[in-house]
């Protein structure tokens, strides 16, 4: 019985060693970017209290440079993942029905694809589907010009009102319903 309960044991540790205990792993090139697993954390800000969001720019995924000017007077959805998450092929086709629901009713989708390889990244979006665009942030500048919201938490969704204000952070996989209730909330506010 004894020698039954270490072979328990040892397996549970075996299970949790994959773990850093902090949430935190070491990806691609040396960045740390943490894991978050269960239900998301999520905050829809007041209105009076929202910041502007940090300007920022890059290439996209598939070519072409891109500004975050672009997403200024409507609704925009950024979320951040990499392919490497496991959390984000879960998240990123519910995403992606979302984003064909609501992309004529001015919201627009941008994914900042985080600590990855270009190549890798293309065949995540192509295997699930992905039609909205996403910038290439392989050194996470982009994630770091977020450094007031959580975006080194992968996944993390932040939604921006017309205003180019953060209005709602969400860290963790983003369920359909949730981010359908932000968006009916942010898109029904006056712009």
């Amino acid at each position: 019985m004894k020698r039954l309960g270490l072979l328990l044991v040892a397996a549970a540790l075996a299970l949790t060693g994959c773990a850093t205990g902090d949430g935190a792993v070491d990806v691609n090139n040396g960045g740390e970017f943490r894991f978050v697993e269960g239900t998301p954390r999520g905050e829809v800000i007041p209105d009076g209290d929202r910041a502007a969001a940090p300007e920022f720019s890059g290439t996209l995924l598939e070519g072409g440079e891109f500004s975050s000017t672009e997403l200024a007077g409507e609704v925009a959805v950024i979320n951040f993942w990499g392919s490497w998450c496991a959390p984000c092929r879960v998240e990123s086709p519910q995403f992606q029905e979302v984003y064909a629901e609501v992309r004529d009713q001015g919201v627009q989708f941008l994914g900042i694809n985080v600590k990855d390889d270009g190549q890798l990244a293309r065949a995540f979006e192509r295997n699930f589907g992905i039609e909205f665009p996403s910038l290439d942030d392989p050194r996470g500048e982009v994630a770091l010009a977020f450094r007031d919201f959580p975006a080194s938490a992968i996944p993390s969704t932040i939604v921006l009102d017309r205003q180019s204000r953060v209005a709602a952070v969400y860290t963790g996989e983003l369920q359909q319903d949730d981010l359908r209730a932000v968006l009916d909330r942010v898109m029904a506010e006056e712009g």
